[in-house]
């Protein structure tokens, strides 16, 4: 029997900053993010991103709005706010230095 993968928490705990990076990118709908990050595998189902995108919401990171087309059903789309902006920043400001000190936790030990 195999351990079980530490991969599912740890992009749990990356998520929201990777959601808010692609909205930096531009506005997108629901079904395209969970399309995105499931093609890299960052994500299983969509019962992971449209609460995320509620909490975001909820906490002001992100807007969003219904966009009506006649070519497609309606759809929302959400965009990164200021304060997601600013909470995006501070993430990638943080990550470096907590990736080095996982990274020198991680490191196997010098064979001697």
């Amino acid at each position: 029997m195999t351990a079980p993968s530490a991969a599912p928490q740890l992009r749990r705990g990356v998520l929201g900053p990777l959601v808010l990076a692609l909205l930096e990118r531009r506005e997108r709908y629901g079904l395209e993010i969970v399309r995105e990050l499931s093609a890299l595998d960052l994500v299983a189902s969509e019962g992971t991103v449209y609460p995320l995108l509620t909490r975001l919401q909820e906490s002001g990171a992100i807007a969003s709005e219904w966009v009506v087309s006649d070519l497609d059903r309606p759809r929302r789309y959400y965009r990164l706010t200021a304060a997601g902006r600013d909470e995006l920043a501070a993430f990638r400001g943080d990550w470096p230095v907590f990736a080095r000190a996982v990274e020198t936790i991680l490191a196997p030990p010098n064979e001697g």
